[in-house]
């Protein structure tokens, strides 16, 4: 691969800090983190920003297909240049932004579930990782590079500071590993922390299926809305329109303390819960009286 400061040097191009623009130096990282995606010839990849390609060719010669999403029309002249230069023939290059890209409509157009790739724009990887969890159902699995602390809160469990949102979410829906990590002077220009590859592997079916996966998600988020007050207190304040006695009630029919906090529950807790609200909402009584004081 050209190194991404020779090359956009001689195309007259800045990396815009705005676009999270961190382009990978190191080719043979490269290929590293394309071969922990296990690709296979029959497989089609969805790339999230290409970028000057150093993730795109490797993919490309072990993919059926890659589709690449990139929202900067001055990068997207360069990559084709560059694929065009590596004999790779097997791209899709989309001018577009991936959050609003139609993410069913590409796994459509290849006829299995994809793979994705990604050295995701730290300014909205969690928005990335939210629009995959809801179109996982043409995603086979992702390797995502991601800022080093976002990775670990992804990653980690029940009762660790870094539980979150996004921890709750994945793990209903998928199992997460931490691939690598990736130091800063890998890429250009050189970003001010560390970064962490991670792979994500989507379940067919949750272990603990949720009634209402929408109402599970709202849920998830009015917990950690208020992170650090009681389970109790941070429903009745939040938009699930449930008062302080309901939550009470609620909490104790499903034997979860009122006095936890969100990061406490593990998965199956927040799904049996959102599964009790849901049956609130239908017209099912509370019960009357609570095991907690």
């Amino acid at each position: 691969m050209t190194a991404p400061r020779a090359l956009l040097k001689a195309w007259n191009i800045q990396a815009r800090k705005q676009l999270g623009q961190n382009f990978l130096n190191d080719a043979n990282l490269a290929r590293t983190i394309v071969n922990r995606a296990a690709i296979t010839e029959n497989e089609t990849v969805l790339e999230i920003g290409p970028g000057l390609g150093a993730m795109t060719v490797p993919a490309a010669k072990a993919a059926r297909r890659v589709f690449a999403v990139d929202k900067d029309g001055r990068i997207v002249e360069l990559l084709k240049t560059e694929l065009l230069a590596a004999g790779v023939d097997n791209v899709d290059i989309r001018e577009a932004d991936i959050l609003r890209t139609n993410l069913d409509a590409i796994a459509h157009d290849a006829g299995s579930p994809l793979v994705v790739l990604g050295n995701l724009p730290y300014n909205i990887s969690s928005q990335v990782v939210v629009r995959l969890i809801h179109a996982r159902k043409g995603i086979d699995r992702a390797v995502l590079m991601l800022q080093k602390e976002m990775a670990q809160r992804i990653c980690c469990g029940a009762g660790s500071r870094d539980y979150g949102r996004l921890s709750v979410m994945l793990g209903y829906c998928a199992q997460t590993q931490i691939l690598m990590q990736v130091r800063a002077d890998r890429f250009f220009p050189a970003p001010k922390v560390d970064s962490t590859v991670i792979g994500i592997v989507f379940l067919r079916r949750p272990e603990t299926t949720a009634d209402d996966e929408a109402l599970l998600f709202k849920v998830i988020k009015a917990a950690f809305g208020k992170r650090r007050k009681t389970l109790r207190n941070a429903l009745s304040q939040s938009a699930l329109n449930l008062n302080a006695a309901d939550c009470l009630q609620i909490l104790n029919d499903v034997e979860i303390d009122p006095m936890r906090r969100a990061e406490s529950l593990c998965v199956s807790e927040f799904v049996h819960l959102s599964n009790r609200i849901g049956q609130y909402y239908s017209g099912v009584p509370v019960r009357t009286k609570t095991r907690w004081s």
